[in-house]
């Protein structure tokens, strides 16, 4: 790998307001609230009238709690609705990334005769991405550039990307991390429902159901301020299932633990709708009037019966059926899934198994009862809703229907001709680079260390022409760049994201950017500029939203109904929401409910909503009001959808429709070379591939490095003592990690975390297995084999 400097010290961020600002954490999908509070040069917390002896202070962009010359606390915010002032580690110490020390505060170009990245003007590194990907299309045609881009960026970038890549470069080849994500449970949500929304009811309503299966989630990690919905729920005397082969923090909370082998998700889910049916369990009124496919689906799950399930899962029979007893028995249930069933090779059949479960009980479209998928990314939701996917356009339009394109093209000022078809899904984009795509301009993405077939898709970005890449920090990917851009993190800039529940949020500038960094946004627009587009890609995000809101209208995601201050008032406002109550909802728009909740009732409570002179910031100062604009409101404005599907599902006939699914194997099934299973998952001191949580000390002091969890009998059979370095290698590849011995796995399992580079990459060993309807790779099961290696 070519020398690559770290970046010197600048003036830190500073402060642009005295005054505490209501935002949101920069990692996952519930986006909690906080507020930061800007810490004075060289003071303390609560050094400051104000401060108080609770406040729990962060890391910000100085050297570190002492001395720093500049700063930001993290201050609870106990009145917003989803974490109701709760944080984890990382959401507690998220100001620490802000430090010149580990981000990037200047742009790099690589140079020709060194070889190096090395420090450059923005004139000279926008110049050079200009012409590395102008003249790639020249050469080899607009297909031949790629854009890659990521589920942490706001609405407003996420749309602008999209855009760009649309209208500047003529390119269908964009897709994005988040394909790594949730794909799965989308299409699955989409086949059944006619519409993808992670969870179609608001987080509080999981604490007053009566029974939560909850499938491949470790929750407790991934999301802790959301484990008090499940110990909410216990309490009240609903019950908890956790389906899991390990078991985890998550698991240990259960009243059942469930712990299928890797890959046999779907089985399990068929045998359980076998034994509902079996057992005369199926709410057959409920099924005759909102639903249609059933006679296919029960065929199907007939053909599972449970012990022909126990001997593929490895779950007991009695297990079986009191899962389904506790499901059944509840006067409401949820199920809910994550990462566990989603990425496999067949994840979109297994959580339409899933979804048949709910159908069948008659536990969907009804107060407190559903499906709903526990979205990772920051803005997982909202990524995927407005463009920057390969098959979509702003609104969740299909890029490939005629009036989805007429609409858009209108708010573009393009000829829908002119737009691009689909292109090639994350990681086949990935597979294709240095053959058909010969540039890449990457955003807010890590594919070195987060995608399947790890070291494959390494040699895939050296072998580009050129690369372009806008990060926070300078990560593994970055390295390898050609120019490096540096951008505003989440605490610099506005726009919006869009959590789990589909609640969309305003994210508030609370400092303003190092001299020497700008906002995507900002880079967008200037790259637009040099290559011919001066007009049409605005830089101040509130101006990107209201382009958004006109593009969204009338779509499945319809956020046209959705303003800055409407969502600071309201502490968010669930899509979808048009303009106006008196118009209809998505396409085909009486298929959701818009109707049955207020934002009191989804979540908030009348002093839980932000003062209505509480103005969110424009892209650098949180000072300034809300242009008048925005304030302006419809005559009947309408209300947002914090519950979907209560009258009707977003179906052509408004009925759920049941997937006739059955189980199949892994795409690699364990054998006499590779004799063992290995899944992958979170830690909960990390994020995803650790690009920013590594730079993080205390987090790394809770999580220092990869490791591989095995059972104490595949331990004894091996001959492997604990912290001992073993290897795990599969047909792909070889990653070393210390041994982690533990009766909380399954014996014919291992598993590691996927958030290091190096030796200790995860996913240098996991399968790109794509499943054919999301085409979300087989992160989940794979086939290893371990062996001894050098200390």
């Amino acid at each position: 790998m070519a020398h690559v400097p770290v970046p010197g010290e600048h003036s830190p961020a500073s402060p642009a307001s005295s005054d505490p600002v209501d935002t949101h954490c920069p990692y996952c999908s519930l986006q909690c609230g906080m507020a930061l509070r800007p810490v004075p040069p060289g003071g303390e917390p609560g050094d400051r009238p104000g401060g108080e002896p609770g406040d729990r202070p962060a890391d910000g962009p100085g050297d570190g709690p002492g001395g720093r010359p500049v700063g930001v606390e993290v201050v609870e915010r106990t009145a917003f609705p989803v974490n109701r002032g709760a944080l984890c580690g990382k959401g507690r110490t998220a100001p620490a990334v802000l430090s010149s020390r580990v981000r990037l505060t200047e742009p790099l170009v690589r140079r020709p005769d060194t070889g190096r990245l090395e420090p450059a003007t923005w004139e000279e590194a926008l110049d050079r991405i200009a012409e590395g990907l102008e003249s790639t299309r020249r050469a080899y045609g607009p297909d031949a550039v790629g854009v890659f881009g990521g589920g942490g960026l706001t609405n407003e970038k996420a749309y602008a990307l999209g855009k760009f890549a649309r209208v500047v470069l003529g390119t269908s080849q964009i897709d994005y991390n988040g394909r790594f994500c949730m794909s799965s449970a989308a299409a699955a949500h989409q086949r059944a429902f006619g519409l993808d929304r992670g969870l179609p009811f608001p987080l509080a309503d999981v604490a007053r159901t009566g029974c939560v299966v909850l499938v491949g989630s470790n929750l407790a990690e991934t999301m802790p301020p959301a484990l008090r919905y499940l110990t909410e729920l216990k309490e009240a005397g609903g019950r908890l299932i956790v389906v899991d082969p390990r078991r985890t923090r998550t698991a240990e909370q259960a009243d059942l633990h469930l712990a299928p082998r890797p890959g046999t998700d779907l089985a399990l889910a068929l045998g359980l709708l076998h034994l509902v049916v079996a057992e005369g369990r199926v709410d057959e009124e409920f099924v005759e009037r909102r639903t249609s496919g059933w006679p296919e689906a029960r065929a199907a799950a007939m053909a599972h019966w449970p012990e022909l399930v126990e001997r593929i899962t490895g779950v007991p029979v009695p297990e079986l059926r009191k899962a389904v007893t506790m499901f059944c028995d509840a006067e409401s249930s949820m199920v809910l899934t994550a990462r566990g069933p989603e990425q496999q090779s067949k994840g979109t059949d297994t959580v339409g198994a899933w979804i048949n479960l709910c159908l069948a009980t008659g536990r969907a479209g009804r107060p407190l009862s559903g499906y709903g998928c526990l979205t990772g990314q920051g803005n997982g939701q909202g990524g995927r809703e407005h463009g920057q996917k390969a098959d979509q356009l702003p609104g969740y339009r299909k890029l490939d229907d005629p009036a989805a394109r007429a609409h858009v093209a209108a708010v573009w000022g393009v000829e829908p001709d002119d737009l691009p078809g689909p292109g090639r899904s994350a990681y086949e984009l990935l597979d294709a680079l240095g053959r058909d795509v010969r540039a890449l301009l990457l955003m807010g993405s890590n594919p070195l260390v987060s995608a399947p077939r790890a070291a494959h898709v390494e040699s895939r970005l050296r072998s580009l022409d050129f690369l372009a890449v806008a990060d926070v920090v300078l990560s593994e990917t970055a390295a390898l760049a050609d120019v490096v851009l540096p951008v505003a993190q989440w605490a610099e800039e506005t726009g919006t994201m869009t959590n789990l529940e589909g609640r969309v949020l305003l994210r508030r500038a609370a400092l303003t950017p190092p001299p020497g960094v700008r906002t995507d946004l900002w880079v967008l627009s200037g790259l637009a500029a040099r290559l011919g587009w001066e007009k049409g890609f605005p830089t101040d995000a509130e101006e990107v939203f209201e382009e958004l809101r006109r593009a969204s209208a009338g779509g499945p995601a319809d956020y046209s109904g959705i303003t800055y201050r409407r969502i600071a008032e309201e502490d968010g406002v669930f899509w979808p929401c048009p303009e106006s109550a008196e118009r209809d909802g998505p396409e085909g728009a009486d298929s959701v409910s818009p109707a049955h909740s207020t934002p009191a009732e989804s979540g908030s409570s009348a002093d839980s909503v932000s003062p209505a002179d509480s103005e969110p910031a424009d892209s650098v100062s949180p000072a300034d009001s809300i242009p008048a604009d925005s304030r302006t409101a419809s005559p009947h404005p309408h209300p947002g959808t914090p519950r979907l599907f209560l009258d009707r599902f977003a179906t052509d006939d408004g009925r759920a429709r049941f997937a006739p699914v059955s189980h199949r194997p892994a795409a690699e099934e364990p054998d006499a070379e590779y004799p063992v299973l290995l899944t992958t998952g979170r830690v909960l001191a990390q994020y995803q591939s650790g690009a920013q949580t590594r730079r993080v000390g205390e987090l790394n002091e809770a999580a220092p490095g990869p490791y591989v969890q095995l059972h104490p009998l595949l331990a004894e059979r091996l001959g492997v003592d604990e912290g001992a370095p073993i290897a795990v290698v599969s047909r792909r590849g070889r990653a070393v990690a210390s041994a982690r011995i533990s009766r909380d796995i399954r014996p014919d399992t291992v598993f590691m975390p996927f958030h290091w580079a190096g030796p200790g990459r995860a996913n240098t060993v996991t399968n790109p297995a794509l499943d054919p309807v999301s085409r979300m790779p087989e992160f989940k099961v794979c086939a290893v084999r371990l062996e001894p290696a050098e200390g």
